[in-house]
Formats: C-alpha cells, structure tokens, sequence
C-alpha cells in the first residue's frame, strides 16, 4: 500500500485503529471538554435558572441594565449561544459554529465589562480567555475524539470553515453591540 493511499484510507474512516493517538487530540479534547462544559453551564443559569443562575427572567433585567435594549431577546441569545455553544464545544459537534457561538458572546461580555479594567473582579479577563480558546478550537478543530469525525463533511477539519465561523460569531456580536446596546 503506498503512502498516499494510506492516507486517503486513514482520513475516510471516523476513528481508525490504525490511526495512533496523538497528545494534541488529548489535550484539545480536555480543553473542550472543560470550556464547554463551563460554558453549556452558564447558558443554563441564564435559559432556566439552574445552578442558581438568574434565569430568563433575572438575565433579562441585567442585559435592560447594562444598556441592552431588547434584555429579553439577549437573555435567549446569550443564553442559548453559551448553552449550544458549549455543548457542541464539549462533544465535538460542528465545533467551528460551537466556537463562534461562544466567541460572539463573549465578545458582548467583554464589551460591557470594558471599563472595569482588565483584571477581576470588575474586569474582562476571564471572558477574554474564554473567547479566545473558543476562536482557537473553531480554527483548530476538535481533535480526534469529536463527534466532527463521525460526520462524512467534517471528518477532516479544514481551517477555512473555522476562519468563517469565527468571522460570522465577530460581525454578528458586532452588529449587536451597534444596534441592541445604547
């Protein structure tokens, strides 16, 4: 068998056997395993008041009084981006819009912590990490241990569908901050 063919064969099936483990797919699957999760569990706080969390009703008047015009509308999108974002993160499942999800709504963070400066309590740091990673594993990809690998058209993760993805999560937080924040 040559090499190309090999190849070929390795990148046609999901998990191969002949396929060695590599650190990277470690490593990415513990960073996504813990980011997302993090996150899927703050979209939860904010969806339906678990955790403790403020629910719908709590994270709308906190987006109303940080400056948002539409907090109820916010509280979804918040909610519901760090939520699938995060679980898609945590899986491996159509990571590059998982990131961007989380990248856009970190961004928002970032943008209403601003003149806290940038260490916490007060400040952006945590949410600049946090977006960071997210825009890192949408460029990267999820590794071998992802549900991307059972999936024909995301088996082998091309850098341009990242590239996309954290473009969209970057103008879409953008086009909020300009039309829902006074």
């Amino acid at each position: 068998m040559t090499t190309t063919s090999s190849t070929a064969h390795l990148a046609s099936t999901p998990l191969s056997t002949a396929e060695p483990t590599r650190p990277h797919d470690i490593g990415l699957l513990l960073l996504r395993l813990v980011v997302g999760s993090t996150m899927a569990a703050h979209g939860a706080e904010v969806l339906f008041g678990s955790f403790g969390g403020p629910g719908l009703a709590g994270a709308a008047r906190y987006f109303t009084s940080v400056g948002y015009t539409g907090g109820q509308v916010m509280a979804v999108v918040a909610g519901g981006s760090q939520f699938l974002g995060g679980l898609g993160l945590a899986v491996g499942l159509l990571t590059p819009l998982s990131g961007a999800a989380i990248v856009g709504t970190m961004i928002n963070a970032v943008a209403v912590k601003w003149h806290g400066g940038f260490f916490i309590p007060t400040g952006f740091e945590y949410e600049l990490t946090v977006a960071t990673v997210a825009a890192t594993l949408a460029l990267s990809g999820p590794g071998r241990f992802a549900v991307d690998r059972l999936i024909p058209g995301l088996r082998t993760h091309r850098m341009a569908f990242g590239i996309v993805a954290v473009a969209v999560g970057i103008a879409l937080a953008l086009l909020v901050l300009l039309t829902l924040r006074k």
